[in-house]
């Protein structure tokens, strides 16, 4: 099983995009068994592998998202027909994701995740690795979609990952935060004593015959730091893909072969990095 995050601290550099696309091209391409965990509280993951009102009745219905992964409190109930008692939280190896029509396996996300009260000392960073434990056996890949800031979700998600995945803009603001991701990574796994590989930095939203793409390559590929991380194709700059998506729609679903190659190519490439 090979575990791997999507991080960048920029919101709308296509992570999430990456992150759904990547999983259902491992399903239908390669026929891997794969589960996307959506770690971001706006979920927007989720959003694109489930209609609102198949997300409302799941949630209605009491299934499980990861907030379960999370939450392990006992919390006192109180009826008026059955007095009061205590809530138990699920076992992890109990937790149940979502099978979307593409045909993965997704654990939701939730907005409730904001709700909970993170102290220090509580271990909740190592939930997804202990999730991960009574699963390891059923997938061939985890791609967890990761909030753009870095917090305690961002933290457990690199604890759970062999591996994480730069997606990034190649527009000046963009690139440079990537250095300040960098440190931040460098600074978690030193404290955490964690080994994580980067295997690679995919350039997304690009525009092939701009100077700003050209000097995004030149850029990555001079800097000691990133130099030989950078994906040989990347995501290209389609308008329509957001609209498709909130429809469901995989990038394998649309009539365009530019973006079907291009994510062929990275998929390809990120499973050779990640052997």
């Amino acid at each position: 099983m090979k575990v791997i995050s999507l991080i960048n601290m920029k919101g709308g550099v296509a992570k999430t995009t990456l992150s759904v696309n990547i999983a259902d091209y491992l399903y239908r391409r390669h026929n891997k068994k794969v589960l996307l965990i959506d770690v971001d509280p706006q979920f927007n993951a989720t959003q694109c592998l489930m209609s609102p009102d198949e997300y409302v009745e799941y949630i209605n219905q009491g299934r499980d998202t990861i907030v379960n992964v999370f939450d392990r409190n006992f919390r006192p109930t109180i009826s008026f027909t059955e007095g009061s008692g205590i809530t138990t939280p699920k076992k992890l190896e109990e937790i149940e994701p979502y099978q979307v029509k593409q045909g993965f396996k997704l654990l939701p996300g939730a907005l409730d995740l904001y709700k909970l009260e993170m102290a220090p000392g509580e271990g909740r960073e190592y939930r997804i690795k202990n999730y991960l434990n009574t699963v390891k056996d059923k997938y061939h890949y985890i791609i967890i979609d990761t909030p753009p800031t870095p917090s305690v979700w961002m933290t457990s998600a690199l604890l759970a990952s062999d591996h994480y995945l730069i997606p990034v803009k190649p527009d000046p603001i963009s690139m440079t935060g990537i250095d300040l991701l960098n440190g931040i990574i460098s600074e978690k796994t030193e404290n955490f004593g964690m080994k994580i590989n980067c295997c690679g930095v995919v350039l997304t939203v690009i525009e092939e015959n701009t100077i700003v793409y050209k000097n995004a390559i030149g850029n990555l590929d001079s800097a000691d730091r990133w130099k030989g991380k950078r994906f040989s194709k990347g995501l290209p700059k389609r308008i329509t893909l957001a609209r498709k998506q909130l429809e469901q729609k995989m990038i394998l679903d649309l009539d365009d072969s530019l973006l079907k190659s291009n994510l062929a190519s990275i998929v390809n490439e990120l499973i050779e990095r990640t052997d």
